[in-house]
């Protein structure tokens, strides 16, 4: 009997089949998703516990969140929620950890709430708008050098230096809203009032403002650059193996820098979008603190910009809605973060029983993920 040495077709035939696109997506989708249902069961047993009828706070969220005219009170907040987002996914994208988003949302909103008095009686709205939104995204890049160049030149751990900026940029802030900035004709520490007319314009037959459409559009045009150009390919190549990416050309020093601008602007901006979009001032002391808040949601939408939409939303609706079905249930509105927190705790869970060898792979982006995983022939190179 003649026998035939292993080939390529015997040792294909023995290899695993990969799962298919549409187990990928459930497989995606499930991890998504299951670990916000087991926090809101969870935090519904909490509240058992504690004597209040989840139920009833449930129905409050949905009441006061989507109901009626509330809707709409949720996608304004949407607005600066999505932004912020897409400013972390650019980051982590580069697997590198931007941190000082409160800061940097802070600085942007300083610039919509000290600028704005000044350009609008000067000049045209939209024109001062404009300037409004390009100075909040400069300070915003400018505000990362620091953390960036430390990170890029001498491997400084980016966690503490963006949360020292952050910490420095919160306290600017409120220098210059109790100082230069500070309105003269109340005894609050704020800025003067922007005027109705001068704020960002209503979608037509709603109280939405157009930041949203804004935020929108923002969140397409970075899923197309992330995944449809060379500089998101160069991103995710960098994100991966910043060794691997020097081999092929990429300036590591110069891709830090961006990056950290890249990411810190956009944040920045939100906090333009926001003052000129409903709060038309700022106090000193106030932060809404949006970037830790939305950080599960962030990997849940496996760091993909219109991915994050419909998690967002979902947020934008509990932080609307819950804000007052705590007060009605008898709970502290930060009862909110602990769901947040319990989000992030299942969402680690459901990552680790998913697949222990592979940890954190899943929140790559596909054509990544799959570079990664492709085995490896003896001579170094992936096979097909």
């Amino acid at each position: 009997m003649t026998t035939t040495a292993p080939g390529p077709t015997t040792t294909a035939s023995m290899a695993i089949v990969p799962p298919s696109r549409v187990q990928r997506i459930g497989a995606d989708l499930a991890r998504s998703v299951l670990p916000v249902l087991l926090a809101l069961i969870t935090s519904g047993l909490i509240m058992l516990a504690m004597g209040t009828n989840p139920l009833d706070f449930f129905a409050g969220v949905w009441t006061y969140g989507i109901t009626g005219d509330n809707w709409q009170r949720s996608l304004v907040l949407m607005a600066p929620l999505l932004i912020v987002a897409l400013g972390l996914i650019v980051a982590f994208r580069g697997q590198l950890w931007n941190l000082g988003y409160n800061g940097q949302y802070l600085l942007g909103a300083l610039v919509a709430s000290g600028g704005g008095p000044v350009l609008f009686a000067v000049m045209p709205a939209w024109l001062a708008t404009l300037i409004i939104f390009i100075a909040a995204v400069a300070l915003g890049a400018v505000w990362s050098l620091v953390p960036a160049i430390l990170k890029a030149r001498y491997g400084t751990n980016e966690i503490i230096t963006s949360l020292v900026m952050s910490f420095i940029a919160i306290g600017v802030v409120n220098l210059a809203i109790k100082g230069p900035l500070k309105d003269p004709n109340t005894p609050m520490p704020q800025t003067r009032v922007i005027p109705d007319d001068q704020l960002l314009p209503y979608i037509p037959g709603t109280e939405i403002h157009i930041g949203f459409i804004i935020a929108l559009l923002l969140a397409v045009l970075a899923q197309f650059v992330l995944s449809r150009t060379s500089f998101g390919l160069r991103l995710d190549v960098f994100g991966a193996s910043p060794k691997a990416a020097r081999h092929v050309g990429i300036n590591s020093t110069w891709m830090v820098i961006l990056i950290f601008a890249l990411s810190s602007g956009i944040i920045a901006f939100a906090g333009a979008i926001d003052i000129l979009g409903q709060y038309s001032y700022q106090r000193a002391n106030w932060n809404p603190a949006y970037g830790a808040a939305i950080l599960p949601f962030v990997f849940l939408a496996r760091l993909s910009p219109v991915g994050s939409i419909p998690l967002v939303a979902f947020y934008a609706v509990l932080a609307t809605g819950g804000t007052l079905a705590t007060q009605q249930a008898g709970l502290n509105v930060d009862f909110l973060l602990v769901i947040v927190g319990l989000i992030l705790i299942f969402m680690t869970i459901t990552e680790y029983i998913g697949d222990r060898r592979r940890l954190g792979q899943s929140y790559l982006p596909p054509g990544l993920r799959r570079t990664l995983t492709r085995p490896f022939a003896r001579d170094g190179r992936t096979t097909s």
